[in-house]
């Protein structure tokens, strides 16, 4: 099972990610990301504490990482990303499938 962050990975090297907590709101609110991740070590913690609601609300796949920097890497961005959508999978559509059974 691939880890989130070489989901993201591939996932923004053959489909298409938004980065950014106002850019990843926004793909959620539009119903247009597949899977919405957020690093659990941004700070302050309200930046991101919307988001996993949201998803809910509209019924998105979320997860949390440990790591901004990690996410910002995976992202293929110099700075950390608190958090990241998955808009078009890409090569990373069976691996996203597989996160949906856990």
């Amino acid at each position: 099972m691939a880890d989130i962050y070489s989901i993201i990975e591939k996932a923004r090297k053959t489909g298409k990610v938004e980065k950014g907590t106002n850019e990843v709101t926004k793909a959620i609110e539009r119903g247009t990301a597949k899977l919405v991740v957020y690093a659990t070590d941004v700070s302050p913690k309200e930046i991101v504490q919307h988001i996993p609601v949201l998803c809910r609300e509209k019924k998105i796949l979320c997860r949390e990482v440990d790591s901004k920097q990690k996410l910002g890497i995976a992202v293929g961005i110099p700075v950390s990303a608190s958090s990241v959508a998955v808009i078009e999978p890409g090569d990373s559509e069976k691996d996203i499938a597989g996160l949906n059974k856990n």
